[in-house]
């Protein structure tokens, strides 16, 4: 696809037109899983291995806890935190370079939310527009902060509960910041929205300069969900693809107008939304686990002739697909890598990594960065074929996902963030 393109048809994504005027220059990574929302970087020169001895350019300690995943803009990069009961919640800005804490932003204080413990309440990631870093935290909150950590607007209405804690992730779509809450009913936490679908769960959209809601849509009957949703091109016309128990579902993104649903049984989805070559891929969640190849053409109650194909085989219940050259890439939360052809379904290689998984795989260079939750990184091939390239760790707990920006890959451990890179890396992004 072109430039002009991709421009044309996926405003919410920044693209950036590089001048060769320095040795190199960094693609920001806006928010959760990269520019494109798939988890795909287009840096070169990535480093192949590393240890606490080799390629850390730098290590800084943040405070809290928090699996929220880094972004990067320019020389920026922002991560969110929050005390181990979800009472302060912060948002904090790292110089790119140098790894310094350049300011750390309470942003609000509040009663301690529900969650499980593998959780935080800092997990969904926040996402940038250049400007303004708009962040979201467990029991519903949103605020938008400037580049120098002063608040511009703070959103309370979200009021939400679940049993899991909240670990969707909110998008920009133009001037719009969208967040879906696939949470459970406040009078019955165990049951209602979690064994027994109901009709409260909402995707809404927020005005990103005053917060002021433009849209709220309901998905009828579902169940609880951590879905980041992703903007697709259906055929000339932009969609938001977003999934929850239950259901995946098209809306409309400048009205949230819903314009299909597929069922998909199975509650307490996590990996989110990736497409190519005109499907979307997908996994249910618990109970009825299945991977999903999905047509998004349809009206309202979409038919099974909708669903190019279906997989049971090692469905990845919490770290999101890959898709890149018509292969789908995923990694269960065992550590059981999966390649399989992405218009058939046909599972063309399985290996056991090792280790538990609750990232989600990066892809740069042709290369798979799969990191399990005791730091080891193990980088395979993005092919037909399974070829290990290398196994790399930092001997820290890491459930994070990895960001990619500069030539560097950034890693959140518990308790710090590593920069993976030699330290001279260029890491300023050109106009």
């Amino acid at each position: 696809m072109s430039l002009s393109r991709l421009q044309r048809t996926l405003p919410w994504i920044t693209v950036v037109t590089v001048l060769i005027v320095r040795p190199c220059a960094a693609e920001n990574w806006p928010g959760f899983r990269g520019p494109t929302g798939q988890g795909i970087s287009r840096e070169k020169n990535l480093p192949l291995t590393w240890s606490l001895a080799e390629n850390v350019a730098w290590r800084v300690e943040i405070p809290g806890i928090g699996w929220s995943s880094p972004v990067v803009w320019e020389n920026r990069v922002f991560v969110t935190s929050a005390t181990p009961d979800g009472t302060s919640c912060h948002v904090i800005c790292i110089d790119a370079e140098h790894g310094k804490v350049l300011w750390d932003k309470e942003v609000f204080r509040q009663e301690s939310p529900r969650k499980m413990a593998e959780n935080s309440h800092a997990t969904p990631t926040p996402v940038t527009d250049g400007s303004g870093v708009y962040a979201a935290f467990n029991g519903g909150r949103i605020v938008a902060v400037d580049f120098d950590g002063h608040v511009t607007w703070s959103w309370r209405d979200g009021q939400f509960v679940s049993k899991h804690g909240l670990a969707a992730s909110p998008i920009l779509y133009r001037d719009l910041l969208i967040m879906p809450f696939d949470g459970n009913g406040p009078a019955d936490v165990d049951n209602i929205g979690f064994r027994t679908a109901w009709d409260g769960a909402f995707v809404v959209a927020l005005d990103k300069r005053s917060g002021q809601p433009t849209w709220r849509a309901t998905r009828g009957l579902s169940r609880q969900a951590h879905v980041t949703p992703l903007i697709i091109d259906v055929s000339g016309r932009l969609q938001l693809i977003s999934g929850a128990g239950d259901v995946v579902q098209g809306f409309e993104p400048d009205s949230g107008q819903r314009i299909w649903t597929v069922r998909s049984l199975g509650e307490g989805v996590v990996p989110s939304i990736v497409f190519g070559n005109g499907l979307v891929f997908t996994s249910s969640g618990y109970g009825a686990p299945a991977i999903r190849a999905i047509r998004p053409g349809g009206q309202g109650e979409a038919t099974a002739a909708h669903i190019a194909w279906e997989s049971r085989d090692n469905v990845p219940l919490i770290p999101s697909f890959v898709y890149a050259d018509g292969l789908l890439f995923c990694v269960k939360e065992s550590g059981v890598a999966t390649c399989v052809d992405a218009s058939t379904g046909e599972v063309l290689w399985q290996q056991r990594l090792g280790g538990r998984h609750g990232a989600s795989p990066v892809l740069a260079e042709g290369r798979l960065y799969c990191l399990a939750e005791d730091g080891t990184a193990t980088v395979i091939e993005a092919g037909r074929e399974f070829r290990e390239l290398a196994k790399n760790t930092l001997e820290a707990r890491c459930q994070a996902s990895p960001a990619i920006s500069g030539g560097r890959i950034l890693i959140r451990s518990e308790g710090s963030l590593f920069c993976i890179g030699p330290q001279k890396a260029c890491n300023k992004l050109e106009p």
